[in-house]
């Protein structure tokens, strides 16, 4: 039965050795040190692009930062009405 081999990337020698020594200051194995880079990673960029829809569907509707604590207390005051 073969057994699966997971490899790093390669990357510059002075982040393998940063990374080797992250994953063993944690006692974890350098792909998990990396998988969680990652994830996070795209989760920022995932972030990110919530805020730039965000701010772009705000500029649309011309609402502005300083309507955004009376639009959310309008809102929980429709849901409030509608319980």
């Amino acid at each position: 039965m073969a057994t699966k081999e997971t490899q790093t990337p390669p990357l510059p020698p002075q982040l393998q050795a940063e990374l080797e020594k992250i994953a063993a200051s944690q006692e974890r194995p350098v792909a998990e040190v990396l998988a969680e880079a990652v994830d996070r990673y795209v989760k920022d960029r995932q972030w990110t692009a919530l805020k730039v829809y965000g701010r772009a569907k705000a500029k649309e509707r011309g609402i502005k930062e300083e309507d955004v604590p009376r639009l959310i207390s309008e809102y929980r005051s429709e849901r409030t009405r509608e319980r």
